[in-house]
């Protein structure tokens, strides 16, 4: 497994297990199966409804506290600087951890106008100890931007929607100035066609791999931290089954080709 080292030198596995629409009963059975298979980084949220059933995966399986990477991130009903320190408790509860290696505001809500302050509490929790990376996910360059400007910590991390087709080149360049890593949600494009693309299959035959690891390789060769989700365990197994093999420099930039600019998932600027 690959690592990320964080801006605060916390070092982060490169490839995780993404947990958005599972089921909390479903998602002990996941988590217990990503971790037989390898994934140390678990990826939730109070939106999600299941850090309950992660909790549990986490404490039967053996594995040491210290070879884990749990994250879990802030709802939108819950920015403000008093409710999302309690939302952070409530979280913690859920989890049954003492402290938390990544806590992120899930989307910045800017009709709301309350992510500063929030980001605020996201300080004091770090400055406290209770979680040893604090970041953000769906901030867009206009919010990142004035979030770097008001506030003092820079965010270890942006997880965005970012796959071939969105490859959101200008959000990654100012994640790279500014030292914060990029981290992608629906790296595979949430079953929406790129995946039946044939120069993936292409790409893929040359290698002896399926599309969806070209893409998840693409996604690793760039540098981004990539969270894919399944509960399926054999697709689980082969979404971590991509360090073994690099792609060229053509195959990359044939990947790079295929960016649209196309976004499937909620739009940042109205979310919220």
């Amino acid at each position: 497994m690959n690592v990320v080292t964080l801006n605060n030198n916390v070092r982060m596995p490169q490839l995780g297990f993404g947990l958005w629409q599972v089921a909390d009963d479903e998602a002990e059975k996941a988590v217990a199966t990503a971790l037989e298979y390898g994934y140390r980084s678990i990826d939730t949220a109070r939106l999600y409804r299941n850090e309950e059933g992660v909790g549990r995966a986490l404490r039967a399986s053996g594995v040491p506290r210290e070879e884990l990477f749990v994250t879990t991130k802030l709802w939108n009903d819950q920015h403000g600087y008093d409710k999302a320190l309690r939302a952070f408790d409530a979280s913690m509860r859920r989890l049954g951890l003492e402290t938390l290696d990544l806590y992120l505001i899930h989307w910045p809500a800017p009709k709301q106008d309350r992510y500063v302050e929030t980001w605020k509490a996201l300080e004091k929790l770090y400055a406290d100890g209770r979680v040893r990376a604090i970041g953000v996910s769906n901030f867009t360059v206009s919010t990142l931007e004035r979030l770097l400007a008001e506030t003092d910590v820079i965010p270890a991390l942006n997880q965005i929607e970012l796959h071939p087709q969105f490859a959101q080149r200008e959000l990654r360049g100012l994640h790279a100035e500014r030292g914060i890593a990029t981290e992608a949600w629906s790296p595979l494009g949430q079953g929406k066609g790129l995946l039946d693309l044939p120069v993936l299959a292409e790409i893929g035959a040359k290698y002896g791999k399926t599309a969806a690891q070209v893409v998840l390789r693409w996604h690793i060769q760039l540098g981004n931290v990539v969270i894919p989700k399944s509960v399926t365990p054999s697709r689980i197994k082969e979404n971590i089954e991509v360090f073994d093999f690099t792609l060229s420099p053509e195959d990359m930039a044939a990947i790079n080709g295929l960016d649209e600019g196309r976004r499937l998932g909620p739009d940042p600027a109205t979310l919220g």
